[in-house]
């Protein structure tokens, strides 16, 4: 991936995870209701085929959300 890529997905994540948290704020989603939005990402990641160009990342992208959610780490504001 390329380093423009990469501050991309970046910047996807930190816009995701924004939303998700402002949809906690204003108790639009409750948790559960997040953690299933995470299931379905990692899904659809798990569902491209390995053998696609680039199936590999996207076992990797799946792996990262499935170890969130195993976490229990859905997003959470920082200290301060």
């Amino acid at each position: 991936m390329s380093t423009s890529s990469d501050a991309a997905g970046l910047a996807a994540l930190s816009i995701c995870e924004s939303l998700l948290l402002a949809m906690t704020d204003r108790k639009l989603l409750p948790e559960h209701e997040i953690t299933g939005i995470l299931r379905d990402a990692a899904a659809t990641h798990e569902n491209i085929p390995l053998w696609s160009p680039d199936g590999d990342m996207h076992r990797q992208a799946a792996a990262l959300i499935n170890q969130i959610i195993a976490q229990g780490q859905t997003p959470q504001r920082p200290p301060g």
